[in-house]
């Protein structure tokens, strides 16, 4: 029985490391992937104008770490993780629906536990590594003066992790919105864009129910300025708290997109 157990562990394994291994090379050549890249470089474009805009007016009245800090929150945090996580999350499943590939792939000597999960995490690395290059290369551009101050790199890696988690967050709830939601990217704008980017600024335990609240609570960010909007009424769940809560979310969203794509009957539309 203890043999048997060994077996079904590594064929899981393996089977896992098959479908990361052929959904990354495969996402990495894909046009969608390329149209993302060009959209997580738009803080890039903003960073560059910034730093520009100071040189050549001779003015320095917002300084590297203060506009880092505000990008990340305002296009990473709000926008580009958010859109990234929903159309690579939900089509986990949704495209393989689309591409009437599903029959084919579910066939194949594979648990279907592997497959959600290779492909989750094919994509999830592509995810960020999209963000990572971005968010360093707004780091640099911003602080290019500064680079020698190691202090800054603290905030750099805090900022990244956060961002990571909220990629990994945000990605296992639109997978499994995609099992069982046909039309899972409508219901993913409406979400992202409307429960996210309002419940976190009601007062009380309310925000609480937004993921997003749990990444701010996580990163160090001005309470004054032009963008203090973004942390109105914040109530800052304690960080280790909050960390706890988003890798249980992760698990619990994963492991209910592996049971429902087990046990759901998918019929193929002609």
């Amino acid at each position: 029985m203890e043999r048997n157990l060994k077996e079904k562990e590594w064929t899981f394994f393996n089977s896992f490391q098959d479908v990361f291994s052929f959904f990354f090379l495969l996402g990495r050549k894909a046009k969608k992937t390329k149209v993302f890249y060009l959209l997580s470089f738009m803080p890039v474009a903003m960073a560059l104008m910034v730093q520009f805009g100071q040189i050549f007016y001779s003015r320095n009245s917002l300084s590297g770490p203060y506009v880092f800090s505000n990008i990340i929150i305002t296009f990473y945090l709000q926008f580009i993780i958010l859109i990234l996580a929903l159309f690579f999350g939900t089509s986990v499943c949704s495209e393989e629906l689309e591409g009437k590939t599903l029959s084919y792939l579910t066939t194949r000597p594979i648990s279907k536990s592997s497959f959600i999960l290779g492909k989750y995490a094919a994509y999830s690395l592509l995810m960020v590594l999209m963000t990572v290059v971005g968010v360093v290369l707004c780091f640099l551009i911003l602080n290019f003066n500064q680079l020698g101050r190691f202090s800054l790199y603290k905030v750099l890696l805090k900022d990244t992790a956060v961002l990571v988690l909220g990629l990994l967050c945000y990605t296992a709830l639109f997978t499994f919105i995609g099992t069982f939601i046909k039309r899972s990217i409508m219901f993913g704008l409406i979400f992202s864009f409307g429960w996210e980017n309002v419940i976190q600024y009601f007062p009380g335990s309310t925000q609480r129910f937004a993921i997003v609240h749990y990444l701010k609570s996580l990163l160090p960010s001005p309470t004054s300025g032009r963008f203090s909007f973004l942390l109105f009424r914040l109530e800052p769940t304690p960080p280790v708290l909050a960390v706890v809560i988003l890798l249980g979310i992760t698990a619990l969203f994963l492991g209910l997109a592996c049971l429902v794509f087990s046990y759901k009957e998918y019929i193929l539309e002609e």
